[in-house]
């Protein structure tokens, strides 16, 4: 076992990255100081808020990292990671609302050997009849899916199971596991961070748990909205980043037609929601992007070994999920042509 850094405590560290939205963060650090299991420290990582949210976050209690700048969630995360000095580490995203058990619900599933993370289900606060989702799984496309998002919740997002991928929208992380793996890709920015993430993880052996019981509430995108410019360009230029960082040469011509389809059909679901120019510019983002990941994974060795069988089990369990609850119209048309 990887030795515990020096001064590190047991207990938890609950890292909250945040831009702007105050009303969003008030609630969240009432629901963290209520949670049954308790949490020893919360860290607030501002990044540049312009609307009073350090002060509220300081008069909540919170530890307060003030950035000059919006960094990123990626960075933001990492620099909280860095900061924390608790065996374990929680991460939520401002626009969540966990219920009172929910860190003691996932601090009983984590304590189990193997288990390196956990998370819960995560219902839309706007619907809460309704998923906004469970855990990720990602197609051999390098399209993720957020497992049950927009599906009625019910026994198939009720049962316990073990993960590879788990959305940092709301997670409780050993912290050893990023002394392992290492922290989050700061070129992602937002959005499939968590992916390459787990992808990280999956290839090292490292797995998770689903905690049905652990519910929390998300508003989903609160902060630049679900199908807004912004978000859809990153989504989209991510998407080319998860190729270039984790497909070798060998992948690209065994998976180009799930890749194309895949991708270009999130394309289309874009443009859709009138957000074509955006993908766009994200897809030549990722691509110039790109070209400088793959340089930097040949010159620190090359890929690793075993990744296509998680992306073909992932997509395996995607299909499976989709069948037995119903075909989103963009799954049903990938399965169709790949």
């Amino acid at each position: 076992m990887t030795p515990r850094p020096a001064g590190e405590v047991s207990g938890i560290t609950a890292i909250v990255p945040h831009w702007n939205r105050r009303d969003l963060l008030e609630p969240l650090l009432d629901r963290l100081r209520g949670q049954t299991c308790p949490v020893e420290e919360v860290l607030v990582v501002d990044n540049g808020s312009e609307d009073g949210s350090v002060e509220l976050a300081k008069s909540k209690g919170a530890r307060v990292i003030a950035l000059d700048r919006n960094i990123g969630f990626a960075a933001a995360v990492n620099r909280g990671i860095r900061e924390a000095r608790t065996r374990f580490v929680a991460i939520l995203n401002n626009d969540v609302d966990p219920r009172p058990d929910w860190l003691e619900r996932l601090s009983r599933a984590i304590e189990e050997p193997g288990t390196f993370f956990a998370t819960g289900k995560l219902l839309n606060a706007a619907q809460p009849e309704l998923l906004d989702g469970a855990y990720d799984v990602i197609s051999r496309g390098a399209c993720a899916w957020r497992a049950g998002q927009g599906r009625r919740d019910g026994p198939e997002w009720s049962r316990p199971r073990r993960i590879r991928m788990a959305p940092f929208t709301a997670v409780l992380f050993r912290a050893e596991l990023f002394r392992k793996v290492g922290l989050l890709d700061e070129r992602f920015g937002s959005y499939l961070e968590d992916v390459d993430f787990g992808l990280r993880c999956a290839i090292r052996g490292f797995s998770g748990a689903y905690v049905p019981d652990a519910v929390a509430c998300h508003a989903g995108s609160a902060t630049l909205g679900l199908w807004s410019k912004e978000t859809v360009r990153l989504i989209a230029r991510n998407q080319v980043l998860l190729v270039a960082k984790h497909y070798p040469a060998r992948y690209l011509w065994r998976y180009g037609w799930p890749i194309l389809a895949g991708q270009s059909l999130w394309g289309l679901l874009a443009q859709w929601h009138g957000r074509g120019l955006a993908c766009l510019r994200g897809k030549l983002e990722g691509l110039w992007a790109g070209r400088g990941v793959r340089r930097q994974v040949l010159r620190s060795g090359g890929w690793p070994r075993g990744l296509s069988k998680i992306v073909e089990q992932s997509e395996a369990e995607i299909y499976e999920l989709q069948r037995r609850t119903g075909f989103d119209r963009y799954w049903r048309l990938y399965f169709s042509l790949t």
